[in-house]
């Protein structure tokens, strides 16, 4: 990702802001897509008319907004991170939560990855059991014709218990 240079605290020292389009390239994404979390409520940039100014406060929830993502969380689960540093400082409280919730997930594709395990094996196991009558069957077709190209009274011994 490319840093996006804010613009200059303004004299009144506040903030330094950000438009959607220099989020939107920072943060690899679409204007929509930012626009999509606002819907949702977890950005809330100032409006100024028609533009939306983002302060580094929403640069930063866009941040973990997207880590969240890619860590695998439900927009839900990512509200509630979210929420969790909205609603106070005490970042022991925060930081456990967010353990326990990493745990969760951890666990969670630990399980995935054991039912995917599982289910290879059972198409490695299927897959063998045709490749295997795939071959009896080529036998099969191979040995009546063998049969016939021999003399009258010289083909393969028949299988007397056999019902084929």
């Amino acid at each position: 990702m490319s840093a996006v240079s804010p613009k200059p605290a303004t004299a009144s020292g506040r903030d330094p802001t950000y438009t959607i389009s220099e989020l939107a390239h920072e943060f690899a994404l679409t204007t929509r897509a930012i626009r999509f979390y606002e819907d949702e409520g977890m950005l809330a940039p100032e409006r100024r008319g028609r533009a939306r100014i983002y302060r580094e406060r929403e640069r930063v929830r866009l941040k973990l907004i997207l880590r969240g993502k890619r860590l695998g969380f439900s927009l839900s689960e990512i509200r509630e991170l979210l929420d969790l540093y909205e609603v106070g400082r005490n970042e022991r409280a925060q930081l456990a939560v967010f353990i326990d919730m990493l745990d969760e997930r951890r666990a969670r594709l630990v399980q995935q990855r054991e039912d995917i395990d599982a289910v290879l094996a059972e198409i490695d196991g299927v897959a063998r059991e045709c490749r295997l009558r795939l071959i009896d069957e080529a036998r099969k077709a191979q040995s009546p014709a063998r049969a016939e190209s021999m003399p009258d009274g010289q083909g393969p011994p028949s299988n007397p218990g056999s019902s084929d």
